[in-house]
């Protein structure tokens, strides 16, 4: 019992230490926004992002961005909580739930109070809304982040643990590439939607483990 609640502690304060890096990037980002001092940040990224733009890469930076859209990730979220209903782990389910519909909420009520307009060049789709921090960035950091944080707790062997978070995290960043190469976000948008992102699913996991009995979930003790 001791050794679990030393695991419990020592998680909490790396939980609290990653959401203080969160917090300081999303501030970071801000501050340098309302200060005019992004913008050779943002057009250099474009530079280079831009500089490889082709029909073929067009057609899979739009599919790949699909990944990270309101519909698609509302889709996975209801399956995803429909399947933990169905093997009754009800917490998880709440967790997923929760953690992804108000992490969605959580993003608007940024875009509104920042009210960011998107960038001012011929964009490759069509993308309405404000622009700060990417929804989509952001969406798919809570997201995927939340099935990570699932997977690596249920697989027994470390080599299935870290491939689930490799390819998650690569997903992720993926996802926010697309937003720049499609013209509909700076990539100051990006940073600040993961910083967001990996912030509120920071909170999430954190309140999560410290609320809930551990004894009561297997995956945890694993």
């Amino acid at each position: 019992m001791e050794k679990r609640q030393l695991k419990k502690t020592i998680f909490l304060i790396i939980s609290f230490i990653c959401l203080g890096i969160f917090t300081w990037g999303f501030v970071s980002i801000v501050e340098e926004w309302k200060e005019n001092e992004i913008a050779g940040f943002d057009n250099g990224v474009f530079d280079i992002v831009h500089a490889f733009v082709s029909p073929k890469l067009t057609i899979l930076m739009t599919s790949i961005t699909f990944l990270g859209g309101v519909k698609w990730l509302s889709i996975c979220t209801i399956g995803v909580v429909i399947v933990l209903l169905f093997i009754k782990k009800y917490p998880l389910a709440v967790f997923v739930a929760l953690t992804v519909g108000l992490g969605g909420c959580f993003n608007w009520l940024l875009k509104w109070i920042f009210k960011r307009d998107r960038p001012d060049i011929e964009a490759l789709i069509e993308q309405g809304g404000y622009s700060f921090p990417s929804g989509h960035s952001m969406g798919s950091f809570i997201f995927y982040g939340s099935v990570a944080f699932m997977l690596f707790r249920a697989f027994d062997r470390k080599v299935y643990k870290w491939m689930s978070v490799v390819c998650l995290s690569s997903l992720i960043f993926f996802i926010g590439i697309s937003r720049v190469y499609l013209g509909v976000h700076y990539p100051s948008d990006i940073i600040g939607g993961f910083s967001a992102g990996g912030g509120w699913l920071t909170l999430c996991i954190a309140l999560y483990i410290f609320f809930y009995k551990r004894s009561d979930w297997k995956y945890v003790d694993k």
